[in-house]
């Protein structure tokens, strides 16, 4: 198998190659000033070797998303999910070894690094089952590894910190290889850059990074100078995976391109002094007939985008029509999976902390079960999960019994999240059962805080939902008035 990809040329023409096998083994430590070219770079290797390894991108600027135009890379905003659900994503790509661009554009720097941790750490984490090579290319490595504090807090610079020396340090022996850029090395933590064994150095001003890179390629101080004189796109390679001596390397072309684009001059308005003014503090008109405007696309649901990443599909394909069954055979797989979807909610509420756990998770959970129930597919999207994962928690794991017509009704007019406690509350009133306590209203609202259970049951009781009563030994028992059912005082 060929393991080699081509970068670029060197002075002589010829074409310069790096071994990506020893990459891996190896690790990279990109440099360069802004403008050097150092994305171009890593577009050109990432590009190169996409067909060879797995990829896994940390970009800070959302410049690497358009990878998804040209390859399978499936691009996660990371705005767009909480740490758990980034934590989970890391373990799932592992196993199912996708490629993947994290995009934390939309995020502050403490955000990004926050979420960079805790993504890093769930690849480093993964069981040793899943320790596949994968190419881990990190960005703007300084903001990441820091080499001394900034403006974000001290907790959140170590947990980076500590994620990102764990990728250099560490990561070899899970397949994980590090492949970091920056703009500056004193500012990126030194054992972090000290792991890495290839060099790649583009242009650069300041002295003191100039004497490091001078250092980190085995020149002489007096041939420093040499990196200052680069010009755009060139860069001085070293390294077992590159060239055993300092080689001058001119990066090649790439398929892809930022979203940006490269910034160049154009000509200025044609304007005198009073049509400028006149645009610029013009009152806005509303136009009568509304234009077509392009709509930002939804964000992928967290439960969606695993589906996708262990699927292994773009994440706006076309879904394939379904096969033509006959509807006898129909009805008895309908049949099968509504049992399947029953005893596998039933089971997942046997864990006490299923209720308090993030809805992807539990759309995972769920996904698997129905896989290891020998499903063709699982039966229900994130969105219907989340409605019969409600009415389970309520007690209803059959919502088509006719016994719970009335009550769903009533609870179709509450929010989603009082569903299940209100489910609850009906149940016990059908039964003529004593009123749920807060702990059991609380677990099927997912809260453990009492003042919020509080104000649940004051919530429904304004909306008309139910009526609260209480005796003067404190006992409290509940009223449905259009059931016209109550709960035993308790």
């Amino acid at each position: 198998m060929k393991t080699s990809i081509e970068i670029g040329t060197d002075a002589a023409g010829q074409g310069v190659r790096i071994d990506v096998q020893e990459l891996l083994a190896t690790r990279l430590l990109v440099q360069g000033n802004s403008g050097s070219g150092k994305s171009h770079l890593l577009r050109r290797i990432l590009e190169e070797s996409a067909a060879l390894v797995q990829q896994i991108v940390i970009d800070p600027e959302g410049d690497f998303v358009t990878l998804a135009d040209a390859f399978s890379h499936v691009v996660i905003n990371g705005g767009d999910y909480d740490e758990r659900e980034i934590a989970a994503m890391g373990a799932r790509i592992r196993e199912h070894r996708a490629s993947i661009v994290l995009s934390l554009e939309s995020l502050d720097i403490e955000a990004q690094m926050t979420c960079a941790a805790a993504f890093l750490n769930a690849l480093f984490d993964a069981p040793r089952e899943h320790w596949f090579p994968a190419l881990v290319v990190v960005d703007e490595a300084q903001m990441f590894a820091p080499s001394a504090s900034g403006d974000v807090s001290d907790t959140v610079r170590r947990a980076s910190l500590s994620a990102m020396t764990n990728l250099m340090c560490r990561g070899r022996k899970r397949g994980l290889a590090g492949a970091i850029a920056t703009q500056r090395l004193a500012k990126l933590a030194k054992n972090v850059a000290a792991e890495a064994s290839n060099f790649l150095m583009g242009r650069t001003f300041l002295d003191i990074d100039m004497a490091r890179a001078a250092d980190l390629l085995g020149m002489e101080r007096r041939q420093a100078e040499a990196i200052r004189d680069l010009e755009r796109g060139h860069f001085l390679g070293l390294g077992p995976a590159i060239s055993r001596r300092p080689l001058s390397i001119r990066i090649g072309a790439t398929r892809t391109a930022t979203r940006m684009g490269t910034h160049s001059l154009m000509p200025l308005p044609v304007a005198d002094g009073d049509d400028m003014r006149s645009m610029l503090f013009a009152e806005e008109e509303v136009p009568a007939v509304p234009c077509a405007v392009a709509v930002e696309p939804e964000p992928v649901a967290a439960g969606e985008l695993l589906e996708r990443i262990a699927a292994s599909e773009p994440l706006h394909a076309d879904a394939a029509a379904p096969p033509v069954l006959d509807i006898v055979e129909a009805a008895a797989e309908a049949e099968e999976a509504d049992a399947v979807v029953i005893a596998t909610l039933a089971a997942m509420l046997d864990d006490p902390d299923s209720a308090f756990q993030p809805e992807a998770m539990l759309f995972q959970d769920f996904s698997v079960r129905c896989r290891m129930a020998k499903l063709r597919k699982v039966p229900l999207d994130l969105a219907a999960f989340r409605r019969r994962f409600a009415l389970a928690k309520g007690g209803v794991f059959d919502p088509g019994e006719p016994r719970w017509q009335g009550a769903l009704a009533v609870a179709d007019r509450l929010p989603p999240d009082m569903v299940a406690p209100f489910l609850q509350i009906a149940r016990a009133a059908m039964e003529g059962a004593p009123c749920p306590d807060d702990e059991l209203l609380g677990r099927a609202y997912g809260s453990r805080s009492p003042g919020r259970i509080r104000r649940l049951i004051d919530y429904m009781e304004k909306q008309g939902a139910i009526v609260v009563r209480a005796d003067f030994g404190g006992r409290r028992s509940i009223g449905i008035p259009e059931l016209g059912l109550s709960t035993e005082a308790e």
